[in-house]
C-alpha cells in the first residue's frame, strides 16, 4: 500500500462513517462497464463541493489492490451488482490529487517530475523484479511492469484541471501535456491501462490539451450522460434525508435544487448536508468560495450580458450557446462563453432541451446579488432589488398606486436594455420588481388557469401568504386585466388559496410610459 500506488481505503472509510452518507456506489457499476473497453478513458467534471473527491476516494477503495474493501461496501447498493466481485480490489491503482500536489510544492516547475519520481519509487518497491530506469517516464514504467507481469493499472487523477485554472507557467503546462500524452495517447501503453478516471471542475481544454485527450469521453455538468444521477444528490435522495432528519423538503428544494441533469433534479450535496447538520437554511456553498468569480466575468461586459443577467436575476431563463467556450480561463469572447463557464461552475443551471440557462435556486441567487451590488453598471437593478421586499408588502396591503410606481422604474430599466415586444418587456419588469418574492413564491409565467393562460401566477410556499394572479395589458385599462382574470376564471386552478388570493390587473401606456394597477382580494362565494 502506497501514497500514490495502490493506496488504502481509509479516506472512503471516513466518508461512510460520517453521520450523513448518501449511497452513491452505483457509480461503480457504470465505471465497471468501461474497464478494458474502447471507452475506458473518461473525464467527469462537476462544480466544487459536488462530490468529486468522495467519488474518486470511493473508486480508489473499490479498485485498489492495496486494501480489502469487501466489508466496507457490505450493505451498499453496488454489492448486489453482478460485476461487484469481478473487479473488487483487483487493480493497481495510481491516484494523484493534482491540487494537493500543486499547492504543496514550492518549485512549481518541477511538479510533474516530482510526481513521477514519487510514483516510480513506490513501483520499485511493489515490483522489485522489474528494472525501472531513472530516466523512464511514468508511462514507460507502467509499460515495463505490464509486459513483465501482465498487471494492469487504473489511473485516477483528481483536480486534473488545476493547472488550467491556476494559469501556470508555460513550462509546467507543457510538462503536464507531455505527461498526459504519454499516459493516454500511446497505443503500446493502452493494454496496460484498464481505466482512466479524471475529475475536475472544467471540461477538457479544447485547444492544446484537446489534442492530448481527444480520446477521452467527457461527462460534464452540462452534458452528464450516464453519470447524471451520480453528480450531486438526486431529488429522491434529498427527500429521504429530509424525512429521516425531519427537514422541510419543499424549503430545502427552494434553497438547493434547480440543476437539471439528464432528467434528474440535482441538489448541491454540500449545502443539503450542512443544512441538515446546522438546522437552518442558508447559503452554505457561498461560504466556501467567493462571488468574485461571477463579478470578474460580468465585468467583462460583453454585448447583451447585462440585459441577460437582469433577466436571470428576475427569474427568467436566457438562451446560451455552449459550443464556443474553449474551457480555459483566458478564452472568454462573448456572453455565451461566460454563461457556459458559470454553468460548469454551478452558478447557472443549463437546460439541455431548451438550450437556456438560469439561476438555479435561492442560495445561488444570493451569490449573484452579492456580485452585482458593488458594480456601478447594475446600480439601478440593485436599487430595484432592494425595494422589492417593500413592493411585495405593498401588494399584499393592496396598495395599487405603489405597485404602479415601482413598475414605472423597473419597466424603464428593462426597456432601455432590450428591444423585445411590449408584453415581454412588461413581464420582465414585473419579474425584476418582484424579485424578493422569489424567496417566498413560485413564479409561473403563462400558467394554465381556468379557461386560458394567466400572464403571471405567484404561488406561495406557505398557505398563509396570498396567491397572486396577474394579468397584463398594454394601452388598455388595468380594470380590463382584472375583468379578464374573472371572466376566464384564472383563479380556479388555485383551489387551496381561495379566500387568500389577490387578483391584479396591470396596464402600461406606451405614450405616457406609465403603469396603472388595480388589486382586488378574491373571496370564494
Amino acid at each position: 500500500m502506497g501514497i500514490y500506488l495502490n493506496p488504502g481505503n481509509e479516506n472512503f472509510k471516513r466518508i461512510i462513517n460520517a453521520e450523513i452518507f448518501v449511497d452513491k456506489t452505483m457509480m461503480i457499476r457504470d465505471t465497471n462497464k468501461l474497464i478494458n473497453s474502447t471507452n475506458n478513458l473518461i473525464c467527469v467534471s462537476r462544480p466544487r463541493r459536488f462530490g468529486k473527491t468522495i467519488a474518486q476516494n470511493m473508486l480508489t477503495a473499490y479498485y485498489s489492490k492495496g486494501c480489502d474493501s469487501r466489508e466496507l461496501f457490505s450493505g451498499y447498493m453496488i454489492e448486489q451488482e453482478p460485476s461487484f466481485e469481478k473487479h473488487l480490489n483487483m487493480y493497481n491503482v495510481i491516484k494523484i490529487d493534482m491540487n494537493s500536489e500543486y499547492q504543496s510544492i514550492e518549485d512549481k516547475d518541477v511538479l510533474i517530475k516530482s510526481i513521477t519520481d514519487s510514483i516510480k519509487e513506490e513501483m520499485r518497491l511493489a515490483f522489485p523484479q522489474i528494472m525501472l530506469d531513472d530516466n523512464d517516464t511514468l508511462a514507460r514504467s507502467i509499460q515495463k511492469i505490464h509486459y513483465g507481469t501482465g498487471e494492469t493499472f487504473i489511473v485516477i487523477i483528481d483536480e486534473y484541471d488545476v493547472l488550467v485554472r491556476e494559469q501556470v507557467s508555460q513550462k509546467l503546462f507543457d510538462d503536464f501535456l507531455s505527461f498526459l500524452n504519454g499516459l493516454f495517447k500511446s497505443d503500446t501503453l493502452s493494454p496496460a491501462i484498464s481505466l482512466a478516471y479524471l475529475t475536475g471542475i472544467l471540461p477538457i481544454v479544447r485547444d492544446k490539451v484537446q489534442s492530448k485527450l481527444n480520446n477521452f469521453r467527457e461527462y460534464t455538468f452540462i452534458s452528464p450522460g450516464k453519470f447524471a444521477p451520480h453528480i450531486g444528490f438526486t431529488s429522491d435522495e434529498v427527500k429521504r434525508l429530509c424525512k429521516e432528519y425531519n427537514v422541510d423538503f419543499e424549503e430545502c428544494r427552494h434553497w438547493y435544487d434547480g440543476y437539471e441533469l439528464g432528467g434528474y433534479e440535482i441538489y448541491n450535496p454540500e449545502s443539503v448536508v450542512m443544512c441538515i447538520e446546522e438546522g437552518y437554511y442558508e447559503g452554505y456553498w457561498g461560504k466556501t468560495s467567493s462571488y468574485q468569480v461571477i463579478s470578474d466575468r460580468i465585468e467583462q461586459n460583453f454585448e447583451g450580458i447585462k440585459d441577460d443577467v437582469v433577466r436571470m436575476l428576475s427569474g427568467e431563463a436566457v438562451d446560451v450557446n455552449v459550443s464556443s467556450y474553449m474551457n480555459t480561463m483566458n478564452s472568454f469572447n462573448s456572453k455565451n462563453d461566460v454563461f457556459t463557464y458559470l454553468s460548469h461552475l454551478g452558478y447557472l443551471s443549463y437546460n439541455r432541451d431548451e438550450k437556456t440557462c438560469h439561476i438555479p435556486n435561492r442560495e445561488i441567487r444570493q451569490e449573484w446579488l452579492n456580485a452585482i451590488e458593488p458594480n456601478e453598471d447594475y446600480k439601478i437593478t440593485n436599487d430595484i432589488i432592494k425595494a422589492s421586499k417593500e413592493l411585495l408588502n405593498k401588494t399584499i396591503d393592496e396598495d395599487a398606486e405603489a405597485v404602479a410606481k415601482a413598475l414605472d422604474i423597473s419597466h424603464i430599466h428593462i426597456a432601455s436594455n432590450r428591444s423585445y415586444n411590449n408584453e415581454d418587456v412588461l413581464l420582465s419588469a414585473i419579474y425584476l420588481a418582484y424579485i424578493y418574492a422569489l424567496n417566498k413564491y413560485t413564479v409561473i409565467r403563462e400558467a394554465t388557469a381556468g379557461k386560458g393562460f394567466a400572464d403571471v401566477v405567484f404561488v406561495p410556499y406557505e398557505p398563509k401568504l396570498p396567491a397572486m394572479v396577474i394579468e397584463l395589458k398594454s394601452n388598455k385599462t388595468a380594470q380590463s386585466g382584472l375583468k379578464q382574470i374573472k371572466d376566464k376564471k384564472y383563479y380556479e386552478s388555485l383551489e387551496l388559496y381561495k379566500g387568500n388570493m389577490l387578483l391584479v390587473g396591470i396596464s402600461y401606456d406606451e405614450d405616457t410610459k406609465e403603469h396603472s394597477c388595480v388589486i382586488e382580494r378574491y373571496v370564494k362565494e
